[in-house]
């Protein structure tokens, strides 16, 4: 079977479980069960590429043990972190503006547009597993791993720290600057886009080039549209001190802070 008829029968899969996820979110009146769905449905797909394909083995098994890794512990944190929450502001905001209407646009509005941008982004979990030149690892899967590595540190120990701190706060203005958070404003988004392009790289190391848009496409959704634009803009808004944060700590990639 071709690529692109995989990753057709992957959309469908894909439009069967953001429907049902919908219904469900129709019932119990919260549309933010889909974010506990983001990670889930990426390994669901990176375990269907897997008895799709005929790649290099040892290739396929280590990217879906790093899928199933990265999206499982992500699912359930968020669902955790969310449990008992309510719905998102965001949702609750679009719940307002459309009123009776929301419950069929949300539909469009969110869970099919993520499962579209899901489909897409998956492009080098299925290139990475499908095409294949020679049977061995090569330079580009070690680099792959190296990365993904170190992004899951910065993802999965910024998540702990983060849920540590608001924990332990004693006043919602204070703002996290310690640990991974020293180094960069958000280390699981940076965490996340370094994983993704540990993904892409496994689709170069399979002589795969194009798919990597997938990783880019990742990385402009986590820095421009639902990450760290959309939460800056909160933040500065609730959090007086986050100005100073911003000042002396760097946005998304890791760096030492600016002395003050």
């Amino acid at each position: 079977m071709g690529f692109w008829n995989i990753l057709l029968d992957g959309a469908i899969l894909v439009l069967i479980l953001m429907t049902i996820v919908w219904i469900i979110s129709v019932f119990i009146k919260n549309v933010s069960i889909v974010d506990s769905i983001w990670g889930l449905g990426f390994v669901i797909l990176a375990w269907f590429y897997f008895f799709q394909t005929d790649g290099f083995m040892t290739r396929k098994i280590i990217l879906l043990a790093l899928v199933t890794t990265w999206g499982l512990r992500l699912s359930i944190y968020i669902t955790w972190r969310n449990w008992g929450e309510g719905e998102d502001y965001r949702y609750q905001n679009f719940r307002e503006k459309y009123g009776e209407n929301y419950w069929w646009i949300s539909f469009f509005q969110t869970f099919l547009l993520q499962g579209v941008l899901m489909i897409l982004i998956s492009a080098p979990l299925l290139a990475a597993q499908m095409f294949v030149r020679n049977h061995s690892l090569n330079t580009f899967d070690f680099l792959a791993i190296g990365i993904w590595i170190i992004g899951f540190t910065f993802e999965a120990g910024g998540d702990w720290q983060m849920a540590k701190f608001k924990k332990e706060r004693k006043d919602k203005s204070e703002v996290l600057d310690t640990g991974f958070w020293k180094y960069t404003r958000h280390p699981n988004y940076f965490g996340d886009a370094a994983q993704w392009w540990g993904y892409g790289l496994f689709s170069i190391a399979a002589c795969s080039y194009w798919p990597i848009i997938g990783s880019i496409l990742m990385t402009i959704l986590l820095i421009k549209v639902s990450g760290v634009a959309l939460l800056e803009k909160d933040l500065k808004d609730t959090k007086p001190k986050y100005k100073d944060y911003i000042e002396k700590t760097s946005a998304f990639l890791p760096w030492f802070p600016k002395n003050r």
